[in-house]
């Protein structure tokens, strides 16, 4: 019987150390991590087990003292921070867990703000709705599903749960090949928290998006490939965030 060929590996770490000073504690020691291209992985820990700080790692945002980090195939160690920002915004869309909106800027600014900055995305936005204000306006029409909203409005008159679902669609637009997902619905109720779901699942079907999700919330586990935890990528096991 011949096997099927593997996918590509979208995310690879080998023994990845980080720590935030010099003469701090390791918060991830020894961590290891490989996700191929179009998987879903869901990952839980609990707080304090470096959750964060490795999502920060893979999104090119920090760089470890020690390890290899081999993200959408770059080798994250070898690259400027300047080189790591360009493939971050061509390839990676973030969900933060503290949003980053910017507080001045309006909905659709914040949405649109990937494509002012990548061509790729904004040409996959433009092929897909005609205009990258069209394509954000229907992002934001799926996650604001209940009555109209006024998108011209800014995030800093919006709810927490608001903002999270602006920060969602911004992460999401021009169908970058790796979301990256940190506590997406922690501050969206039931129906909200479903919407959102639904509408995740869609576009990362639509784009073959590779998903890395992570929460406290066990609720949605089933709909992904794999589920792992962080005490099996971190080797430190006695962590203080």
């Amino acid at each position: 019987m011949i096997k099927p060929a593997s996918k590509p590996t979208l995310i690879d770490l080998e023994g990845v150390d980080f720590a935030w000073h010099a003469k701090a504690k390791p918060t991830i020691k020894s961590a290891h991590l490989r996700v191929e291209e179009h998987e879903h992985v869901f990952l839980r820990g609990a707080s304090g087990s470096g959750k964060s700080t490795l999502l920060n790692i893979i999104g090119g945002i920090v760089t470890p003292q020690q390890g290899q980090v081999n993200i959408v195939g770059h080798d994250f160690c070898q690259l400027t921070e300047l080189q790591r920002d360009k493939v971050r915004a061509n390839h990676i869309g973030f969900i933060f867990q503290q949003f980053n909106l910017i507080p001045y800027l309006s909905i659709l600014e914040n949405v649109t703000l990937p494509c002012r900055f990548s061509k790729l995305r904004r040409d996959n936005a433009i092929k897909r709705s005609g205009s990258v204000i069209e394509e954000a306006i229907y992002l934001l029409s799926r996650l604001y599903a209940k009555g109209k909203f006024s998108f011209d409005r800014t995030t800093s008159e919006l709810s927490v749960g608001q903002q999270q679902r602006v920060a969602a669609a911004r992460a999401l637009i021009g169908q970058p090949q790796l979301i990256i997902a940190d506590e997406p619905t922690s501050s969206l109720d039931y129906d909200a928290r479903e919407a959102f779901m639904t509408l995740l699942f869609d576009e990362i079907k639509l784009s073959g998006s590779t998903l890395l999700y992570v929460s406290h919330d066990p609720t949605h586990q089933h709909l992904f490939d794999s589920v792992v935890d962080m005490s099996v990528i971190n080797q430190h096991h006695e962590l203080e965030l």
